[in-house]
């Protein structure tokens, strides 16, 4: 009987991470109890016991007479996470670069260069974007689970939800960036291929820092239209003319 509400715990703890990845939550919102109810359609008493190991983890705050404050995105937050992303990840590559198999590896970079036809294609549409992020994430994933440390794994977990909620405000693949991106990767898989640790974790270094580097300069301002796209000023309170 007592394995229920641990069961439930943790699926509302699933949910609130997924809510994380799907940009229903965003960095600094304020949400009650209730409305987490809503959102992973939880009890309430499961909703309350996940909110502890949130606030342990850094991803809420309580404010009083406010409710739940999902973490802001500040400096801090930024160099902190990369900080630790990049801590796990060294080690974690010259742990992969040993044990895993050509097999593994050729799957892996057939994944990335199936996004890279696709994008060399046409036009990048969300779908593609969020598949080129899966790939991204699924191979960094990879690398910390197989050194088979699940205390690791979980703080790497945790730690990739504040990247994400970085990434709601600075979106880190873009069109623009996701052929260099998938580039960035196919080098660091042929490192992995060549057994070469050394150029796999300068790789992962420069990756890393391209990334932190755009978080913290922040969202790039939207390209000005062009002079045939420009829309015509329009006076407050007076109403746009008809053109034909």
């Amino acid at each position: 009987m007592a394995a229920e509400p641990t069961s439930q715990r943790a699926r509302a703890y699933q949910g609130f991470t997924q809510q994380i990845l799907r940009g229903s939550i965003k960095p600094g919102q304020f949400v009650s109890q209730r409305e987490l109810m809503t959102l992973l359609d939880m009890p309430l008493g499961a909703v309350r016991e996940m909110i502890p190991r949130l606030e342990a983890a850094g991803l809420v705050k309580t404010v009083p007479q406010r409710g739940l404050q999902i973490a802001h995105v500040d400096l801090k937050l930024v160099r902190n996470a990369f900080q630790l992303r990049a801590m796990i990840e060294r080690e974690a590559v010259r742990h992969f670069t040993a044990v895993v198999t050509a097999e593994e590896l050729q799957a892996i970079a057939a994944a990335h260069q199936d996004i890279l036809t696709r994008a060399s294609a046409g036009r990048a549409d969300a779908a593609l974007l969020d598949d080129a992020q899966a790939v991204d994430w699924g191979l960094h994933d990879r690398m910390v689970d197989a050194m088979g440390n699940e205390i690791v794994s979980e703080i790497y977990r945790v730690n990739s939800l504040r990247i994400r909620l970085i990434r709601l405000e600075q979106a880190v693949i873009t069109p623009a960036q996701l052929i260099p991106a998938m580039h960035e990767h196919l080098q660091f898989v042929a490192a992995l291929e060549r057994r070469d640790a050394d150029t796999a974790v300068r790789l992962l270094d420069a990756h890393l820092d391209s990334a932190r580097n755009r978080a913290l300069a922040g969202p790039a301002a939207p390209p000005m239209p062009a002079p045939s796209e420009s829309p015509v000023p329009t006076p407050i309170n007076t109403p746009r003319r008809r053109t034909r």
